[in-house]
């Protein structure tokens, strides 16, 4: 059997059409033949507010390009409204009053597994109006993990716009060694990032010295 179509072929079996199937951006055609849009990658499920899921993330397994492929924008699934695991980060958002905004789903899962449980992360997009409003129903401070090279600088001064458009407050992080947050884990302790999230600048002074 073909590997590349059998997610097709299973949810033809379970009734869905063709159209549904290329609406929810599952299949694709390709020179004329259906098949599936994800294969032989990692799947990461994304999820809405209340859990339910909306779109995925595929990370390739070998050098294949795109390295991430996400699903497309359909009729419930918008990144730029959307953030990975904000269903499992906002009861610990409002409770710590702060969340953690960092760039891949790997870093997210580091993150929660380190017991920052706080931690979301924009869906291969730049942080949106949308995202920081989502945010600030529940938290007090946004604080974002950029990277420290030139894309992680130019993030920066993108999300600088937000600052008068919300009432909470920006700062952010970049992490020694331009270590993203999964690298830094497992390279040290989460004790040691704790300080680092403590002493997060704000988002304005960061840019200014930049």
């Amino acid at each position: 059997a073909d590997p590349g179509v059998s997610l097709m072929r299973e949810l033809t079996a379970a009734g869905f059409s063709r159209q549904e199937l290329e609406a929810a951006d599952l299949v694709s055609s390709r020179s004329g033949r259906a098949r599936d849009q994800f294969y032989n990658r990692v799947m990461f499920p994304i999820h809405d507010e209340q859990g339910r899921c909306i779109g995925f993330g595929g990370r390739v397994m070998g050098d294949a390009k795109p390295k991430y492929l996400n699903t497309r924008e359909t009729s419930v699934f918008h990144k730029s409204k959307h953030l990975f695991a904000f269903d499992y980060a906002k009861e610990s958002i409002a409770a710590k009053g702060y969340a953690i905004v960092s760039e891949g789903y790997m870093d997210v899962i580091s993150m929660h597994e380190a017991g920052f449980t706080n931690t979301v992360a924009a869906l291969g997009t730049a942080l949106s109006l949308d995202h920081v409003k989502t945010l600030s129903r529940f938290a007090k401070t946004i604080v974002c993990m950029f990277d420290g090279d030139a894309a992680g600088q130019r993030a920066a001064e993108r999300a600088v716009q937000f600052i008068d458009k919300t009432s909470a407050e920006l700062r952010c992080v970049v992490l020694p060694d331009n270590q993203d947050p999964m690298e830094f884990l497992q390279a040290h302790p989460a004790d040691e990032l704790r300080p680092l999230l403590d002493a997060a600048r704000p988002l304005m002074d960061f840019v200014f010295d930049k």
